[in-house]
């Protein structure tokens, strides 16, 4: 063609190129003001409900979702009552805009709207004025989401950006603030709701305006029927639906867990930018179910007293509850402070540990004699719990009972240090005070660790020994660490929920709990931790500064609760109970050597009993500290009286091998028992250089009575001993009473009338005992204490 037939093409070609290089030049100078301020935060569980919502920074809800996350039913009310051309036009549909016009032209005011959905989204993203230069420039502003993003982008921008009243914003967190559930469970008269609300949001509210939302979503559901989109039979049946609405508020669950959660996200290396649901594996059922539990028993506790509750499942190591406070709203029991992870005294929690320990290193098994009475470990002397001592006891009955004695002796054999260093490699870590190593108060709380660590160890004794971190983000990896063999586990856990008594085995009612508690110096922790199949439960109690609570101990107050929080929990898919392994056997040993009963002389065993075996060893009972020489003795005898001598006394001795108890028992022993396998005394003029020294009690005799001096509420009475090496111990019918260096005397005072058994210990394990009789005191005493001179 020639060039002068196009010169008609020149102006129209020309103020094409100039639109279009307008419109370039006003995106690049008005850029699209996509969303900067997104949805705060919501920290959900492992089935998506929202746990805690964060608000964004302009202090709106919302909970941002994807098209597939919300029913379609909703999307389809939603584009046939507002734009059901959204898929075919280019941001802006002319016949509307010009039915919108006529209509305002011909009334003289506003009649319907013409805006498209993608027009919505841009009034939504740049609120204009309510001018014709506004309506221009919310046209222009929809032509450019529509030239820079697709059809699916700007729906999405729709679902999680549009008003839904006050400071509710998008689908997914209208339908959980007003209905309680998630968008894709939306009914067809609950998504003609939400689609309508926009409209109006503050006059059709649901929870405000009941009825002028159901006269809104009525409209919306004759326009569904109009159109054929659903049959008039869904819609009869959804306009019966009652528009029943619930306030919104911000989900309140695990708050401390949630903001944990929060700030990992934020320091996550792997998300370019600040995640905006934050996933975890907590189960909202049962975070309520604990928070619940909590509340209920703040009436029983002293102001500022906290309480802190862990819940893992064992299989996955994921945490299902997390209370990491009593009461988030309450700051004066320390609401903001999350003793999940609080490095506290662990007091007696640790001892499984150490029984486990002891058991795979051969020194015990479930039976093993133990000795419970006053001892001196290198200038360290432990007591119990309530100040009174047990003489002979199983490593059962003292894990059991929890008693301090046992577990320090047996700590000393394990070492402090070899000990630490095995919980740390299971995850337990022990901080100790500045400066200080490893010691025998280890055992007794003496160093620090969090409820976290403890549940991840006591983990172990359900899963084969083998403990684990808790995982409160579903993606952490999985960490453990072998902390016990699995016969040991096994072991320590039967004698925790059933007493470890192979032949008297009783049941721990239909729960199966075995359940550890702990107290640390002070009143100041309570612990109670327990494990079933499916869980492992931590329980702390205390004021979160470390001040005392005289009274408070693992038992009274932490124990009930994680019984009641174990009772609540639901079963745990797949879980099974621990087979025995084949590494532990039940078998009879004897006491006091220990071993089996089968390889002892019917001579030596004084008890027979039955006990868990790890790897089919019986390990002999712990040398005796008081006795050098082992508990097999070897006497000379007179053969014509029995009597006990000397080779160099009589040529003519024969030889005889006893079991003894160990020396620190004896005081304990039955009087029968004692007598029966005690040996013969010395012949006389036969004994050796001090063996026929013996301790004897001064200052008071057997069978004295014991009165209070006129004008005196108290009987009180100075003793002292004859005969004694180190340390004397003074015991009130086996309870601790007080101590006194050898032929020093001590003041006890007695407040209560009846019979008492005086017993004097001493450092060699020799003994004696009187029994007086208290009477004239009136009644209100408390027992009997050693009193200064």
């Amino acid at each position: 063609m020639h060039p002068k037939k196009l010169t008609w093409l020149r102006w129209p070609l020309g103020l094409l190129l100039a639109a279009c290089l307008l419109a370039l030049a006003l995106d690049w100078l008005f850029p699209l003001p996509l969303p900067r301020d997104e949805a705060g935060l919501v920290v959900v569980d492992r089935h998506g409900r929202p746990l805690r919502n964060y608000p964004s920074s302009s202090g709106v809800w919302r909970y941002p979702v994807t098209q597939e996350e919300v029913s379609p039913l909703y999307v389809q009310a939603l584009l046939t009552y507002e734009d059901r051309w959204f898929y075919r036009h280019a941001g802006v549909n002319p016949a509307a805009m010009a039915r919108a016009a006529w209509q305002w032209i011909s009334s003289g005011h506003i009649v319907s709207g013409g805006s498209t959905l993608t027009m919505q989204v841009a009034r939504i993203l740049e609120p204009p004025p309510r001018t014709l230069f506004g309506k221009a420039r919310q046209v222009l502003r929809a032509f450019q989401l529509e030239w820079h993003l697709s059809k699916r982008e700007i729906l999405a921008l729709y679902l999680n950006h549009a008003p839904m009243g006050g400071i509710v914003e998008g689908v997914e967190m209208a339908s959980r603030a007003y209905l309680g559930k998630p968008a894709r469970e939306l009914s067809h008269g609950e998504a003609a709701l939400l689609a309508a609300l926009p409209q109006a949001p503050s006059r059709l509210r649901p929870d405000r305006a009941p009825e002028r939302a159901l006269r809104a979503r009525d409209k919306v559901l004759d326009r569904l029927a109009d159109y054929d989109v659903w049959p008039a039979e869904t819609v009869a049946d959804a306009k019966i639906e009652r528009v029943i609405a619930q306030p919104p508020r911000g989900e309140w669950l695990a708050p401390l867990a949630a903001e944990r959660l929060r700030q990992a996200a934020r320091r996550d290396a792997r998300q370019p930018g600040q995640r905006r649901i934050v996933a975890s594996t907590l189960d909202a059922d049962i975070q309520a179910t604990v928070e619940r539990m909590l509340l209920d028993r703040l009436g029983q506790l002293p102001p500022k007293v906290s309480m802190a509750v862990l819940v893992m499942e064992n299989t996955t190591l994921a945490v299902r509850g997390y209370a990491g406070s009593a009461d988030f709203d309450d700051n004066k029991r320390f609401a903001h402070v999350d003793m999940v992870r609080g490095i506290r005294s662990p007091g007696s929690t640790l001892k499984p540990f150490l029984y486990a320990m002891a058991l795979d290193q051969g020194l015990v098994h479930s039976e093993s004699l133990l000795t419970d009475a006053p001892q001196s470990f290198g200038g360290y002397q432990p007591g119990n719990f309530q100040a009174a001592f047990s003489g002979p006891v199983s490593v059962a009955d003292a894990l059991q009972r929890s008693l301090n004695v046992p577990a320090v002796d047996l700590l000393d054999h394990v070492g402090p240090q070899a000990f630490a260093t095995q919980l740390a490699k299971g995850g337990v870590k022990l901080r100790m005070p500045r400066g200080a190593q490893a010691n025998l108060s280890l055992i007794l709380g003496g160093g620090g660790t969090t409820l976290e660590e403890l549940v991840g160890g006591y983990r172990a004794l359900a899963a084969g020994g083998v403990a684990g971190v808790p995982r409160l983000d579903p993606d952490a990896p999985r960490r453990e660490a072998r902390l016990m063999s699995p016969g040991a586990a096994w072991i320590v856990r039967d004698i925790l929920e059933s007493g470890g008594r192979p032949d008297r085995p009783f049941q721990s009612g239909p729960l199966q709990l075995a359940w550890k508690t702990g107290t640390s110096f002070g009143f100041r922790d309570a612990w109670a931790l327990g494990v079933t199949d499916g869980y492992t439960i931590g329980v702390w109690v205390g004021r979160p500064d470390g001040t005392p609570n005289p009274g408070f101990f693992g038992a009274n107050v932490a124990a009930p609760l994680l019984k009641d929080i174990a009772a609540a929990l639901p079963a745990v898919p797949g879980a099974r109970r621990t087979a025995r392994p084949a590494s532990v056997a039940a078998a009879a040993i004897c006491w006091p050597l220990g071993q089996l009963a089968a390889d002892t002389p019917p001579a030596f065993c004084h008890e027979k009993r039955s006990a868990w075996l790890l790897n089919g060893t019986a390990p002999p009972t712990l040398p005796d500290r008081a006795r050098s020489g082992g508990l097999v003795e070897t006497l000379w005898l007179d053969p014509k009286t029995g009597l006990r001598v000397t080779p160099t006394c009589l040529a003519s001795a024969v030889p005889q091998r006893i079991a003894r108890w160990p020396l620190w028992l004896e005081p304990w022993l039955d009087p029968a028992v004692r007598a029966r396998h005690a040996p013969p005394r010395w012949a006389s003029g036969c004994a050796p250089a001090g063996g026929g020294t013996v301790l004897r009690i001064v200052g008071v005799d057997p069978g004295s009575v014991l009165r209070p001096a006129a004008g005196r509420q108290s009987a009180t009475v100075d003793v002292a001993t004859l005969g004694a090496s180190g340390t004397v111990y003074w015991l009130r019918d086996g309870e601790l009473a007080g101590d006194s260096a050898p032929g020093r005397p001590l003041r006890l005072e007695f407040k209560h009338n009846g019979r008492v058994r005086l017993t004097a210990l001493d450092g060699g394990g020799r003994f004696d005992r009187v029994e007086v009789v208290v009477t004239g005191i009136e009644a209100g005493g408390e027992g009997v204490k050693p009193v200064k001179p």
